[in-house]
């Protein structure tokens, strides 16, 4: 009979490294491209783009406009891998036919979802970290305000986008269901969300509205807020909503793999 009470067993702890060494084996997949990608972004947007959007003087102040992309890049690179990571491995497993073998195991529903969230939460702060790593070598002047309120940031999101990838990957049944989210979910909303400029830069009242209810935008917002010191709006109001979405998606998809809600065949 499997256990309600959640104690750290070595299932668990095997299940983890699983999904933690599952990534980092694969690094040159799921690490360097995320580091590259945003390289370019921060040299191209940064470099070319900084030099001629002197519009804000808030942006000014807070280190030009390649520093104030930076924290968005690190936010989109977190969402999409923490999102991917948990998404592909439950997707893998149901596809290769061994997560009946997962779910045989004394471990109950709660544990194992809590093992798929901590894979793609430890993949969203790794790479996320290395776009930190690359930013203090190629952005002049790049330096952090906040270290706890920064990595607080970075862990909260990628525990709860790591988490919405388990439930995407629960009612999944191709792979082509998991890159839906990714393009035509996830990028409108990152584009949307602050990454590239601020919505003091909008004038288009409409656009501005949807970036206000749009959660990345406030996600993206508190950590900005939390490196260089810039946000539009309140910093604690994205904190709350932050850890509000990690809340409610990891409660979601552990009552899913609790009651085999489409995953046991």
């Amino acid at each position: 009979m499997k256990n309600n009470h959640f104690v750290i067993s070595t299932a668990f702890v095997v299940l983890v490294k699983r999904e933690v060494f599952r990534f980092l084996s694969l690094y040159k997949q799921t690490i360097i491209p995320g580091v590259i990608s945003s390289a370019l972004y921060i040299i191209v947007f940064g470099h070319a783009l900084g030099q001629r959007i002197r519009e804000n003087p808030d942006i000014e102040a807070a280190g030009g406009y390649m520093l104030f992309i930076i924290p968005g890049l690190i936010m989109m690179s977190v969402i999409n891998h923490a999102y991917q990571n948990s998404s592909s491995s439950l997707m893998q497993a149901k596809f290769l036919k061994f997560l009946d073998d997962i779910l045989i195991t004394p471990l109950s529903g709660f544990e194992i979802s809590l093992a798929y969230i901590i894979g793609g939460a430890v993949r969203g702060i790794l790479n996320a970290f290395s776009i930190i790593l690359l930013s203090y070598i190629i952005a002049p002047n790049f330096s952090i305000d906040n270290y706890f309120m920064t990595f607080l940031y970075i862990f909260v999101v990628s525990w709860a986008f790591s988490a919405f990838g388990l439930l995407v990957g629960i009612y999944a049944k191709t792979w082509d269901h998991i890159g839906v989210f990714t393009n035509f979910v996830f990028l409108p909303l990152t584009m949307l969300g602050g990454v590239f400029w601020s919505i003091d830069m909008l004038n288009n009242i409409l656009l501005k509205n949807i970036s206000l209810i749009n959660p990345i935008y406030w996600m993206i917002n508190g950590l900005r807020d939390s490196i260089i010191g810039y946000n539009d709006t309140f910093s604690i109001l994205s904190l709350v909503i932050s850890c509000s979405f990690a809340i409610i998606f990891t409660v979601i998809a552990s009552y899913f793999f609790s009651k085999g809600y489409k995953i046991k065949s």
